[in-house]
Order: structure tokens, then C-alpha cells, then sequence
């Protein structure tokens, strides 16, 4: 028999009834039942019961035992009376009466209880992360993200893609997040960047000649914590293709993505191949976000036009004072009731807005609809019954109004749908839905520098290529220009991005030359691709999907902690082994480094 276990904690079952066994694992829990002592004995695969017996000589040390000790055990397997068998344990139709009970390791008093998992602050939780993970949901959390990747890789592999690891000390990226630095020691002065993502290297693997590359790659972004974003340090599946068009990634992304989500989403339901392709405006006009959440069947629609000249003043003051000026309706079916709608418009208020107007519809086909509120008494009842067929409301409906500058309002609004689509049971919480957000814009205005600027990504290839940027003479129509850029979304969250690449360096330069950056600009900081680009570039394209945020759409979570290992916290801080730390002298003199003193800000 091996030395610390026969078989593991998850393993026994009425097959192995009288049968002599030898386990190993921690002491999950221990209750007293008259004189008998049963202990949840756990390890990696699961739990077994133990039963102790008041005649046994260690019956002392048992009962002294703490839980979260190691123990090894030697017993005989039996079956459970009837009345006592636990349906939920795989183990739970049988116990271990232990003729021998050695402690391997004592457990000191835990700063973190693992039975039952209590809520715990997050600092005590990061400091002892290790009693952490031995709790039940988080344990499996990780070991779901181990298979989900297991599974992206065979999917990956099995579409002809090869994984390709590219370097982790680099140079500065164009990513757009600030860099982690880290000094050259045999280069004073002088800094490696760790990698935002591996973008310059897939690229060059490409134009190398390799033709399907793909990487659960590690990136490294100096950004803040949230929940849905780790601090310093994230991985993602890298992949891209030569000779592709944009519908070529969307199969071989999509259909493995789906895959995913069909074998790991339970009883959730997956939209079916292929994915949704929402164009980004259709997105912020009806959801007012580019990561909409689909499972809501909520839309919003501009009403812009019924409250022109209206007796409601303000909303024709709003848009008489700028063309670029809307107002958009938010549909609530089922949400008309003063009481929801006042407390929608309150919440409004906090989110940092004056408010939200609000129609309530009543009435029904045969008599004719009527529109209650504020509103629907200043623009009057035709506009209001206009206002109800284009929203194609009915009675016990509502609608909210939200005016000014779109971008001004989006956000909340955005926000406000979601919320009207749970309130109201709307949303298919048991759902994961999928879609392809395309066609973004090449560029956007940069109001504090009065300029276009790349909207998303530089590298991408503009719709039109070099025709389209050669066509376009003014602000407006360079902010008109679309670029095969998309993202991949699902439920509110974007999964990845991605875009077909500007391979040709004519057209790299134009567009570069558009967002105010001279040719020596783009020589001098992506260089090394641009030259690359200069001997035979195939066209190809590609995208990355956030391995971290799958995880936590599929494990129930809204915290990118929680699927996580040995995550930071929300300062960016390693409080388990206290990173980041201060280097020692003889550090900082190898890398030619002298640290200097914190400039504190005088108290106005």
C-alpha cells in the first residue's frame, strides 16, 4: 500500500464496502455525535467520511486534532445506515471506520475559515491566499479555468493553429496602457518593457511565413484594478491567420468559443453559430454601449423628432441648441408604475444626471391608449400616442427619456436598460450571448486637442484602404472612415478584440499621417514592423480574447479575483509575498539605478 493514501478523498464508493484503505488529506471539519467523531477528510478530489470510535486509543488526539491538519488514516470501508447517507457527496453513500490515526502537519489557529466560506475582507483573504484556495468554490473556479483552457488549446490545435511563445522582455508597446519597466543591467540607462500584449510579435510570426499562431499568452498593463480587469498582469488567447478575411477569424474564433461555452456553460443556454454582427453604431444607438448585453431584449430608439416645437420646454430648449443634441427613449414593458418610475429617475440622479422623464401607458387596442406623467401632459396626447406606436408600447408599459449630447448620457443609459431588464425579469440570467460588435471607427476627435485621433486601433486596416483615406478631405469625413476592427462580446463584457491588419506600408503611413504623426514618427517607434512589412507582408488578421473574463462568465462570477490563482488586490499589491517591494542597494547598483525621493505635494 503507498505510504500516505490508497485512494484519494473523492474515490470510495459501495464498491470498495469492506475493503481496507489508507487516506491522507486535511481536516475539513469534525462534529461530535455522542461519543462517536466523525471528520470530513479532504483532499484535491473531494471528501470522505471518517468515523472514530470512543475505544480507539487516539480518540484523545482525534478530538484535539484542528481542522486544516494533515492526517493519514488507515480504516475499513462501510456502507451508511439508509438514514444517513448524503446524496450530495460522491463519497456519501459510504464512511471509513480508521484503525489508525497519525497527524502529519498541525494547523495553527486559522485567520480564514475554509468550511463553509464565510464572506472575509479581501486583504485577510490575498495575505493567506493559500487557505484561500482550499475553499470549495474558489478551488473550483481554478481548476474550471485550467480546463477551459485545456479546452481552448485543443480547439485551437484542432482548427491547424500552432502555439507559439513569444518574448516577455521587450520594448515599449503602442498598446495604449502604461508599461511595466524593468532595468538592463548590462545596458545602463536602459529599459526592457514587459509585453502589453504579444501584438508586434504575432504580426511579425505572419509576415515569418507561419500561417496559424495562437498563444495563451501572459500581458503585462500598469492600469488600475476592476472587477472585470486584473491589476498588472492578465492572460489571453492570441491568435492570427495570413491570407484571412474578417469572416475567416469569426469562424475560427467563433466556433471555438462557442465549443467552450457549450461544454462548460451547465444548463446555461449559447447563442447558436454564427454570432450576431452588430455594426458599432446600431450598438450605441440601441444600447448605448459597445459591449451591450444581449440576454436583455431592450432597445432604445431616438424620439428626437416628436418633441420638436413640443410644449415641453426643455426638451425642446435641449435640442434647438445644438443639431448634434437627442433625446432617446429607454422602452420598460411591464414598468409602469409611478413607483418604478420614480425610483428610476432617483437612480438617475445618483448616477450624476438631472434625472429621467417618463411616460406610463395605459389603456388598451379597442378604447384607444392614453400616455400619464409630466411629459405626456406637455407634448400633448398625439404626440405621446407617437411616441407609444414607435416604441410599440402597450398598456401597464413605460418609457424613459434621456436628452442632450449623446455621449453625454450614453453610460447611464446604457446602464439604466440593463437595470429596467432585470427589474422587470426581462433578462435571461441562465443565457450566454454572443455577438460580433464590427465596423468601428477608423478615427475619433480628440476634443482637448482639437484633432482626429486613431479611435481603437492604429494597426488596423481601414475600410477602403488607401482609396478611402486618399477620399477623405475633411474632420468629418476622416471620422466617417470604418475600420475592420471588432470586438467579441457576451453579457455585457467584451471578451476580445480584434481586426484584419494594415499590412501595406503605404497605407500605414497615410493613415498614421491623418492622426497628426509624421512618416519619421511611425519610422522611428514601429520601425522594426513597418521594415518588416517592406519585404512581403501576406494580409492577415486576428484577435485575443481575455482568458480571465471567459472564466468568470462561466464559473457565475463578478469578480476577475475569484477565477484567479494568486491575483493582486485592488491597489495592485501582492499581499502575500509583498510585492512590490523596495530593491536592496547592491539591486539598485547592478542596474544603474538610484531611486529618487518622493515629492510630496504641498497642502493648499
Amino acid at each position: 500500500m503507498h505510504a500516505y493514501r490508497s485512494h484519494h478523498c473523492g474515490a470510495l464508493r459501495q464498491s470498495e464496502v469492506g475493503e481496507a484503505v489508507r487516506l491522507s488529506g486535511w481536516v475539513h471539519r469534525k462534529r461530535d455525535h455522542g461519543g462517536l467523531l466523525f471528520i470530513d477528510l479532504r483532499d484535491h478530489y473531494g471528501l470522505t467520511q471518517l468515523v472514530v470510535e470512543p475505544e480507539m486509543g487516539f480518540f484523545a488526539d482525534v478530538e484535539a486534532v484542528r481542522q486544516e491538519s494533515v492526517i493519514r488514516v488507515e480504516g475499513k470501508v462501510v456502507a451508511r445506515d439508509a438514514d444517513v447517507i448524503n446524496p450530495n457527496l460522491p463519497t456519501g453513500e459510504v464512511e471509513i471506520r480508521i484503525s489508525s490515526f497519525e497527524v502529519l502537519s498541525t494547523a495553527d489557529e486559522l485567520p480564514l475559515p475554509v468550511f463553509g466560506e464565510p464572506d472575509y475582507p479581501e486583504d485577510i483573504r490575498m495575505t493567506y491566499r493559500y487557505l484561500d484556495l482550499r475553499r470549495e468554490t474558489l478551488h473550483a473556479n481554478i481548476m474550471l479555468r485550467a480546463a477551459v483552457t485545456r479546452e481552448i488549446r485543443h480547439g485551437m490545435e484542432g482548427q491547424g493553429f500552432t502555439d507559439f511563445q513569444t518574448p516577455i522582455l521587450t520594448a515599449s508597446s503602442p498598446e495604449g496602457a502604461r508599461d511595466f519597466l524593468v532595468p538592463s543591467r548590462l545596458h545602463p540607462g536602459k529599459f526592457y518593457a514587459l509585453p502589453q500584449a504579444p501584438q508586434i510579435f504575432k504580426q511579425l510570426i505572419m509576415v515569418s511565413g507561419f500561417d496559424r499562431y495562437y498563444q495563451i499568452a501572459p500581458c503585462f498593463r500598469d492600469e488600475d484594478a476592476r472587477a472585470d480587469r486584473s491589476a498588472g498582469e492578465f492572460y489571453q488567447l492570441d491568435m492570427e491567420m495570413s491570407f484571412v478575411e474578417r469572416q475567416d477569424v469569426f469562424d475560427a474564433v467563433g466556433t471555438m468559443t462557442r465549443d467552450v461555452f457549450a461544454k462548460f456553460a451547465g444548463e446555461g443556454k449559447v447563442s447558436s453559430y454564427p454570432f450576431a454582427l452588430i455594426p458599432f453604431d446600431e450598438a450605441m444607438q440601441k444600447y448605448g454601449t459597445d459591449k451591450p448585453d444581449l440576454r436583455c431584449p431592450i432597445e432604445m430608439q431616438t424620439v428626437s423628432d416628436h418633441f420638436r416645437g413640443a410644449g415641453f420646454k426643455v426638451f425642446a430648449s435641449i435640442l434647438d441648441a445644438d443639431p448634434d443634441h437627442e433625446i432617446r427613449a429607454i422602452p420598460a414593458p411591464k414598468g409602469g408604475s409611478r413607483a418604478f418610475c420614480d425610483r428610476m429617475n432617483s437612480w438617475a440622479q445618483k448616477q450624476g444626471l438631472p434625472g429621467m422623464g417618463y411616460m406610463i401607458f395605459a389603456g388598451d387596442p379597442d378604447t384607444g391608449y392614453e400616455a400619464k406623467g409630466p411629459l405626456a401632459k406637455n407634448i400633448g396626447p398625439e404626440r405621446s400616442e407617437a411616441v407609444r406606436e414607435q416604441l410599440g408600447m402597450k398598456a401597464g408599459d413605460a418609457a424613459f427619456f434621456l436628452a442632450g449630447k449623446p455621449e453625454d448620457f450614453l453610460a447611464v443609459a446604457a446602464k439604466a436598460r440593463v437595470l429596467i431588464g432585470e427589474e422587470m425579469k426581462l433578462t435571461d440570467k441562465d443565457s450566454f450571448a454572443l455577438a460580433w460588435i464590427i465596423d468601428f471607427p477608423m478615427y475619433e476627435w480628440d476634443e482637448e486637442n482639437k484633432k482626429v485621433e486613431f479611435g481603437h486601433n492604429p494597426f488596423s486596416m481601414p475600410q477602403g484602404g488607401l482609396d478611402a483615406l486618399n477620399a477623405a478631405k475633411t474632420d468629418a469625413d476622416y471620422l466617417a472612415i470604418k475600420a475592420f476592427q471588432y470586438d467579441l462580446v457576451c453579457n455585457g463584457y467584451e471578451l476580445g478584440s480584434g481586426a484584419i491588419r494594415n499590412h501595406r506600408p503605404d497605407i500605414m503611413y497615410k493613415a498614421f499621417e491623418i492622426a497628426g504623426y509624421g512618416a519619421e514618427v511611425v519610422e522611428e517607434k514601429f520601425g522594426g514592423m513597418l521594415n518588416a512589412f517592406k519585404f512581403g507582408a501576406p494580409p492577415h488578421g486576428g484577435c485575443a480574447l481575455g482568458l480571465e473574463r471567459i472564466v468568470m462568465l462561466l464559473a457565475d462570477q463578478e469578480n476577475i479575483r475569484e477565477v484567479t490563482m494568486f491575483p493582486m488586490n485592488q491597489q495592485a499589491e501582492d499581499l502575500l509575498l509583498g510585492a512590490p517591494a523596495e530593491p536592496n542597494p547592491q539591486q539598485l547598483k547592478e542596474t544603474h539605478i538610484r531611486v529618487a525621493p518622493q515629492i510630496m505635494e504641498k497642502k493648499a
